[in-house]
């Protein structure tokens, strides 16, 4: 089995912008491990086939940790019409400047992994529509109802079914 890590990122503060822990909160539950608090990350807790962790936003600092898996499965929410309100999609390691911003991407942070460790795992990202990112800690239903669906793409991706 891959030893996938799972990262879910945002904003808990910011209603849908915190999707992503409800996505980790609801995998840790079907891989019968214990739920996040909202002011913990997992971080404390890996060693699993399947690790999910939950945090503000990406940065350098995880390039040590992520390169320890196979795999690395992205979670976090999303405000682009054009996209489906949940997709799943392949994420290439892919350097670019982003000026002064705090802000790392999932492409961003497979390509310093490489260029640092000459590691490359398989990286995808889950992304989940928000429609309300104002201050609060609910999801709007709209949001809420994809959280499941979220879990079965991440599952599918962590444990693939035999070919």
């Amino acid at each position: 089995m891959l030893r996938t890590l799972v990262i879910g990122y945002g904003n808990l503060d910011r209603s849908d912008d915190g999707v992503a822990y409800y996505v980790m909160n609801s995998l840790r539950a079907r891989l019968g491990q214990p739920a996040l608090t909202e002011d913990g990350s997992g971080l404390e807790e890996l060693g699993e086939p399947i690790d999910a962790v939950f945090l503000t936003q990406l940065g350098a600092e995880l390039v040590d940790l992520v390169a320890n898996y196979d795999q690395i499965v992205f979670v976090d929410a999303h405000v682009y019409s054009q996209a489906p309100d949940l997709y799943c999609k392949g994420v290439e390691p892919e350097w670019t400047q982003h000026g002064f911003t705090h802000h790392m991407t999932p492409q961003v942070l497979l390509a310093l992994l490489q260029r640092l460790s000459d590691r490359a795992p398989a990286g995808h990202i889950v992304s989940i529509r928000g429609h309300d990112f104002s201050f609060g800690r609910r999801l709007s239903p709209a949001t809420g109802a994809l959280v499941d669906a979220a879990v079965q793409q991440v599952l599918l991706l962590a444990c693939p079914p035999a070919a």
